[in-house]
């Protein structure tokens, strides 16, 4: 996983005054790497779900509910994810793979169950 180069800096900002808050966190589905900036590979799915998480503890925070995707567009093999700070749009946080592959087909539905940021 990777923090997006944008978040970087709006973190690192904090430090200056800078307030920094995400509202509602988005996913995004990728076929391959999403790329620092969540640009690359992306899935023929394009609709962001909404994502919610418990506190932070220890370094980490998991999602508080399982992330939907009814009736998928294409025929593919998702492999990554990249979170967003907007439904369309927006500015990519975050980044990382799936703990597996997952091929789907037109008509599916994929749900991640569970995802954990964790910074070392």
């Amino acid at each position: 996983m990777s923090i997006s180069n944008y978040a970087e800096n709006a973190l690192l900002d904090t430090f200056g005054g800078t307030n920094f808050s995400v509202s509602t966190a988005y996913l995004q589905l990728h076929v391959g790497d999403a790329g620092e900036d969540g640009t690359a590979n992306g899935a023929g799915e394009t609709t962001r779900q909404a994502v919610s998480f418990s506190s932070a503890s220890g370094g980490s925070m998991t999602s508080s509910a399982t992330v939907t995707w009814t009736n998928l567009s294409n025929n593919e093999t998702l492999t990554h994810w990249s979170m967003w700070d907007a439904a369309t749009a927006g500015n990519c946080l975050w980044t990382g793979a799936l703990s597996g592959s997952a091929t789907v087909a037109v008509g599916d539905t994929f749900q991640i169950t569970s995802l954990t940021l964790t910074l070392d």
